[in-house]
C-alpha cells in the first residue's frame, strides 16, 4: 500500500510541477509564485521518486 501512495504523490506533485513551470498568463509572462510552487513540487517529486521508490539515496 506504501508503493501506491508513494507513486500517486510521484503522480500528483509532478502534475503540479509541470503546470507551475510551464504557466504563462494572459501577456505570455510567467509568474514567480508558479514558477516558486512548480519548483517546490519537482524537488518533492525528484526526492520520493529516488528516495522511497527507487531506494538510491537514504536520508
Amino acid at each position: 500500500m506504501e508503493d501506491l501512495e508513494n507513486w500517486v504523490f510521484v503522480f500528483a506533485t509532478g502534475f503540479v510541477a509541470y503546470h507551475g513551470l510551464t504557466f504563462r498568463d494572459g501577456n505570455g509572462e510567467k509568474e514567480w509564485v508558479h514558477l516558486l510552487f512548480g519548483a517546490i513540487a519537482l524537488l518533492f517529486c525528484v526526492r520520493v521518486f529516488f528516495s522511497d521508490i527507487l531506494g538510491l539515496v537514504q536520508f
